[in-house]
């Protein structure tokens, strides 16, 4: 993952089975601009990302022409005179034409006489269309039965046989034939085989059966593989294509109204500071601020938030976000590159676009089993009469070696392996639709081998806000020989002083007191005079108090109060009363001095809501080993840790002690022959920790730019409920891999020794083979499922069948009563 993390540029786009080394008709030639992973702020600045060929496990349409001397690059211009440019096979092939100079001699001049006959311009149109396969289907059955209906019609049977035949059949010998010349041996090359070898058997009709149904297959498939994908084509258009933008002037409007003047710009050339309508039941074209208005928004399809959002003036809105009711006019604070939708999306491309190391396997392995399926099928055809005594060619009893070698050659394509990767792409389309970005199916690998989770505590465990947790009287308050005060008035009056000079402050400790003075009954104070004093605290002095009228009031630093004391002693007694405080020196305080009389207010950190809960499923239901890195005091950190369910921690650390601290552990984990490290954090010095774990987290909402260059997952949605979440669903993506490497295994070895058995007639075994594919692709849209854990599955089918245990109990009770 380390070694991964480090390549920022990806500059190809190879996505399937044998991508780097089989072409069909045409050399793969993937339209993929180079990435640059920079990043602004908290989020990714750009990742340029043009995909002509995105992840593709199915057959799709294949034009061919002749485009010779382009030796410039053509950029994104459509060739609009010329044919349709682009070529997907099932092994996510793209090919165009600006390839042509990589055609050996014998392709051009297959594809020039191809062109020339008008056979190229037939196959480009009749190549997967499902009309045309239904047909060629009807036709071939119609061929069948057409000697029963029609017996004097002797020549209806062969005339319907070759248009089912030529239906399916020209697209297929033209890729084939380019495949061949260019010196590669595929899926289409062998079913091509094995097509026309029925011809030459004597059975059109089974062959014309074979490739219509493997082009109809072909067309399902791609069905799955797009409901497998639909999220992520469900956010693309979820965002508007045109942005309502309004003059300057508008700002002076007092009301709005739908007579607004506007003028429609494409959404991608708006600019930073324009000024945008949106109306209700529209989405929000980029990342804004409200101006002007009210209303209700629902990010539910970017960040999994499923709660509608009430945004005011000054509020943030992320671009693709949905206006519900209200009309707003909102002012542009990104550009569509640079906001959360296009973020989204060209990071899902990008993860669906880097390969697993089952798809990197599969690539190198592709050729290589192709070529041996071919070696295989010709042995069994020739030596079949000498070792087994078959007859070469079929009698009406036998099958002889050459239709099973044919099967053979069918049954043990590689299709159903090279669709086995699509649970990856499946759960990342998932994860994209949950506010979830990964940086590539292989992090789902690593997510699945990892037994420990270590968090960063601030902003990562807690929200990095404070609140108020005592009002403590310190110094002044007590009258002769007291040891302490026990009068509520006195940290109620302290309150109502404090929240008065802290209103309107921006500071975290003043949001905290006035945040924790709200809803209480308080005294009403009127500040007179008010001086802000940077980097020591506030002064100020009060009006309408009848006792405090006229009196002077300090808060901020311990520093600074202590220092506003006349006397030596009297800052002594302050300082050590403040340092005997019965809360402790762990927390965060202010203090506050009315007229010398101190009040010491302790704040902490906010943990997040639901964390305790998140924690427990991690550590209980996922079996993971939790513990905390954090730069925090020891007592803070403990007392967070105690809070949320963490027994081992570690306070304490700079930067670098962190990255020793995860180095440390990785170690012990390769010694220990262990599962690997997931790092959760968001800050600056969480960065080096989250590149040298296993798996990187980060809450990316406000996280540095620097932990998120570094980080394997981004969580969009400010809530720490998304880490159990992947890591369940890395483990349900690998396990559907497994099954579906052992589904198209199956598949294959159920099918290739039936047909070399010949048990099997070509077409079903065309079925089996096909079968076998699609159960694949049905079982990686299970992907889009919530995932559990393994050990709540168990119990949940412990419970079903102590369900059904008890329900037969029952009823066999009954019936002996």
């Amino acid at each position: 993952m380390n070694a991964w993390r480090a390549n920022a540029g990806v500059t190809a786009c190879k996505t399937s089975f044998g991508s780097s080394s089989r072409g069909c008709a045409i050399h793969r030639r993937s339209q993929c601009r180079a990435l640059q992973l920079r990043f602004r702020g908290a989020v990714w600045k750009a990742i340029v990302w043009e995909v002509k060929s995105t992840r593709s496990i199915r057959r799709r349409r294949c034009c061919y022409t002749v485009c010779f001397g382009h030796s410039q690059d053509h950029g994104d211009h459509s060739h609009s005179h010329h044919h349709h440019h682009e070529h997907e096979h099932e092994h996510g092939h793209c090919h165009s034409t600006q390839d042509s100079r990589d055609w050996n001699f014998v392709q051009r001049a297959l594809i020039t006489v191809a062109d020339a006959t008008g056979i190229a311009a037939v196959a480009n149109s009749w190549r997967d269309s499902l009309q045309l396969c239904c047909v060629s289907i009807g036709l071939v059955f119609l061929a069948i039965f057409s000697p029963r209906l029609l017996p004097r019609a002797r020549g209806l049977q062969t005339g319907l046989a070759i248009v089912a035949f030529s239906l399916t059949g020209v697209p297929a010998v033209l890729d084939a034939c380019m495949d061949v010349a260019g010196g590669k041996v595929n899926i289409h090359v062998l079913m091509a085989l094995a097509a026309f070898g029925s011809v030459f058997m004597g059975n059109a009709l089974e062959g014309a059966l074979l490739l219509a149904m493997f082009s109809l297959s072909h067309q399902a498939e791609e069905y799955f593989t797009n409901r497998a994908l639909g999220d992520v084509k469900a956010l693309k258009k979820s965002n508007p294509e045109f942005a309502l933008v309004l003059d300057r002037e508008v700002s002076s409007h007092s009301h709005l109204s739908t007579t607004v003047p506007y003028v429609e710009v494409d959404v991608s050339k708006v600019e930073v500071g324009a000024l945008l309508l949106v109306k209700a039941g529209e989405g929000v074209p980029v990342d804004c601020q409200v101006w002007q208005g009210r209303s209700t928004v629902t990010v539910e399809h970017l960040t999994g938030e499923a709660h509608p959002l009430d945004k005011r003036v000054g509020d943030t809105i992320p671009g693709g976000a949905r206006n519900l009711d209200g009309m707003l006019i909102v002012k542009a604070t990104k550009t569509w590159e640079e906001s959360t939708l296009a973020r989204i999306m060209k990071l899902t491309e990008e993860a669906q676009a880097n390969k697993p190391r089952l798809q990197r396997w599969l690539d190198e392995f592709g050729e290589k089993y192709s070529k041996a399926v071919v070696a295989m099928s010709v042995t069994v055809a020739a030596l079949g009469p000498f070792v087994f005594k078959w007859p070469f060619l079929s009698t009406s009893g036998v099958r002889g070696s050459l239709y099973r070698g044919l099967g053979l050659m069918v049954a043990a394509s590689p299709c159903a392996l090279a669709v086995a990767p699509l649970a990856y792409a499946t759960a990342i389309s998932s994860c994209a639709s949950k506010g979830i970005l990964l940086k590539g199916g292989e992090v789902f690998d690593a997510l699945a081998a990892c037994d420990t989770v270590a968090f960063d505590k601030t902003g990562t465990l807690t929200t990095g806000e404070l609140e108020c947790k005592a009002i403590e009287p310190i110094h002044g308050h007590l009258g002769a020989g007291k040891a302490n005060c026990c009068n509520p008035s006195c940290e109620v009056e302290a309150l109502a002083v404090a929240a008065a000079m802290e209103r309107g402050a921006t500071h975290p400790i003043a949001r905290a007191v006035v945040e924790h003075s709200e809803g209480k009954e308080l005294p009403s104070i009127v500040i007179d005079t008010f001086e802000s004093l940077p980097g020591q605290g506030l002064f100020a002095t009060i009006a309408n108090r009848k006792v405090l009228s006229g009196h002077k009031a300090l808060i901020g630093s311990l520093d600074y109060i202590a220092s506003s004391f006349p006397s030596m002693s009297s800052s002594q007694k302050v300082r050590e009363a403040a340092r005997l405080s019965i809360h402790g020196n762990d927390l965060v305080h202010a203090v506050l001095s009315i007229d010398e009389k101190v009040t010491l207010f302790h704040f902490e950190d906010k943990i997040r809501a639901g964390t305790a809960e998140v924690l427990r499923s991690l550590k209980e239901e996922a079996g993971l080993k939790l513990l905390m890195l954090t730069g925090d005091h020891p007592a803070s950190a403990q007392r967070v840790a105690n809070a949320v369910g963490i027994e081992e921690v570690h306070s304490d650390l700079r930067p670098e002690d962190k990255l020793l601290h995860v180095k440390k552990l990785a170690r012990q984990r390769d010694e220990g022959n262990l599962g690997g490290l997931i790092m959760v954090g968001d800050g600056v010095n969480d960065a080096p920790a989250l590149a040298a774990a296993t798996v990187g987290i980060v809450l990316a909402r406000f996280a540095s730019a620097t932990a998120v260059a570094v980080a394997d997952v981004l969580l969009l949605k400010d809530a720490i409920d998304g880490v159990p979440f992947v890591i369940s669903k890395a483990r349900q993506t690998t396990s559907l891999v497994k099954q579906n490497v052992i589904l198209a295994m199956a598949s294959i070895v159920v099918a290739a020794l039936s047909s070399v058995g010949g048990l099997l007639p070509l077409w079903i075994t065309v079925l089996l083979h096909e079968g076998g594919t699609l159960l694949v692709c049905v079982n990686s849209v299970r992907a889009l499922n919530e995932p559990l854990w393994s050990s709540q599955w168990r119990r949940d089918m412990v419970s079903f069948i102590q369900g059904l245990i008890g329900d037969r109990t029952r009823k066999e009770a009954a019936h002996v009563i």
